[in-house]
């Protein structure tokens, strides 16, 4: 008979169960006390980090900056008054640490991906609708697979979208013209512009045309309300947990909404799978480029690594629905920036205007093609200019699998996420804004005024 003599009980006698409770509860107190040491550890260690003022003791800095204008210019001042960095909490346990500074965040961007990885939360969100394709992928399947999508970007693809991009700004110039028509004095530029990346995109990597510029489409409201689930979610942080968020209504409504798009990229490659030749491939794809009806799919379907093997339809998937996902959205933002900073700059944006056309004078149609890129030097150099003060991917996030220390000594706990503040983008110009500048000022002009 078992007794509990050295616990003070006496000559109790213990079960088998009781024993196997008493085991549970020390295990769970040994774990909570753990968790606790390393925490206060965590917060000792980021007190040399300043922390702009809580909103509360339990929120933290949560919802302190919104998505919105507003919240930007919360965020610009934050940077302004930490000019190397700061800590904030995402709730009471966890925190964040922001670099502003280029010294500090070149220390993570120049980290070795086992170092600072791709940051699990965030990302995780991302998990169910992206899969596993290149914004979330890690390690050799990642250099696999960024290896295996080189050739779609070989110019003698990518110079055939020129045409797509044109097609797809003049539908959004004659809507604007009807607009202005109609007596509308004012445009959101984001919202038109997004509509016409995300037209763009469709046809590069599907060769589908859905008209979603003129009219609603299933599949692009769909990727537009994941976009927008996402970034609520990251706001709320009980809705981390995934058998929570998939009880509420927005849970609900992203998973119908991950169905119907994995249901449209999965036709498309079936689809394309059956018309696929038995043999001759080579021939097939030549014949395609030919014909400059090569897209994104296409490529997917065709590529093999250095062993032959090709990708898998999940993979397909994942890879084309990242691109429509990174694709539009920044994009949008970079070319819409690039309208706001030419407004502006009333006089940078003539310049602009007269170089387009001169390149044009003696054309027509007036459009713009590949190697008008190169004759473009004042435009281009606006565009990366506006690219470098206003990036569309404003912040990256990287989880530290060790501690970082950082050149002024001050050192990123094991486990911290880290969010470097992009000063600098160096991003390719987007050909498609050639073509939106063309004509684009006498819209301007009757729509937004540029003193604004």
């Amino acid at each position: 008979m078992l007794r509990l003599s050295w616990l003070g009980l006496g000559q109790v006698a213990a079960s088998p169960w009781l024993l196997l409770l008493l085991v549970g509860v020390s295990w769970l107190l040994a774990r909570v006390l753990a968790w606790s040491y390393s925490f206060y550890d965590t917060c000792c260690r980021l007190q040399c980090f300043p922390q702009p003022p809580k909103r509360n003791w339990f929120w933290g800095h949560l919802g302190l900056v919104h998505p919105t204008e507003q919240g930007l210019r919360v965020l610009i001042q934050l940077v302004a008054t930490y000019s190397k960095g700061f800590v904030t909490w995402l709730g009471p346990t966890l925190p964040l640490i922001t670099l502003c500074h280029p010294d500090m965040i070149r220390t993570i961007t120049n980290a070795s991906a086992a170092i600072a990885s791709k940051d699990a939360v965030f990302y995780s969100f991302l998990k169910p609708w992206l899969g596993d394709g290149l914004l979330l992928s890690a390690g050799d399947k990642w250099s696999s697979h960024r290896h295996m999508l080189t050739p779609a970007f070989h110019f003698n693809i990518l110079k055939h979208y020129v045409k797509i991009f044109n097609d797809s700004v003049n539908v959004m110039h004659a809507k604007w013209k009807r607009l202005v028509s109609e007596g509308s004095t004012r445009l959101d530029m984001f919202e038109h512009i997004s509509l016409m990346t995300l037209d763009s995109l469709q046809k590069c990597v599907f060769s589908f045309d859905s008209n979603c510029q003129e009219k609603s489409s299933e599949y692009i409201a769909a990727i537009l309300e994941l976009s927008a689930l996402v970034a609520k979610r990251h706001q709320q942080i009980f809705m981390h947990m995934d058998f929570l968020y998939y009880l509420t209504p927005d849970g609900q409504r992203f998973r119908r909404a991950c169905r119907l798009v994995h249901n449209f990229t999965d036709a498309v490659i079936q689809e394309r799978r059956r018309t696929l030749p038995d043999d001759g491939v080579d021939d097939f794809l030549k014949a395609k480029a030919k014909a400059k009806t090569l897209d994104f799919i296409d490529v997917l379907l065709l590529t093999k690594d250095k062993d032959g093997k090709q990708l898998s339809d999940e993979d397909i998937r994942a890879e084309a629905d990242t691109f429509m996902f990174g694709g539009h959205d920044t994009t949008a933002s970079g070319l819409s920036w690039v309208l706001y900073n030419l407004a502006k700059h009333p006089e940078y944006q003539e310049r602009c205007r007269q170089e387009v056309q001169e390149l044009l004078r003696d054309r027509e149609p007036k459009e713009i093609e590949w190697d008008d890129l190169a004759q473009l030097p004042f435009l281009t150099m606006c565009i990366k200019e506006s690219l470098r003060l206003h990036p569309p991917v404003t912040v990256v996030s990287r989880c530290c699998t060790q501690d970082v220390v950082l050149p002024d000594g001050r050192v990123i706990p094991k486990g911290i996420q880290s969010f470097p503040l992009p000063r600098k983008h160096q991003g390719k110009v987007f050909p498609g804004f050639y073509s939106l500048l063309r004509g684009a000022q006498e819209l301007h002009r009757a729509v937004v005024r540029p003193d604004r």
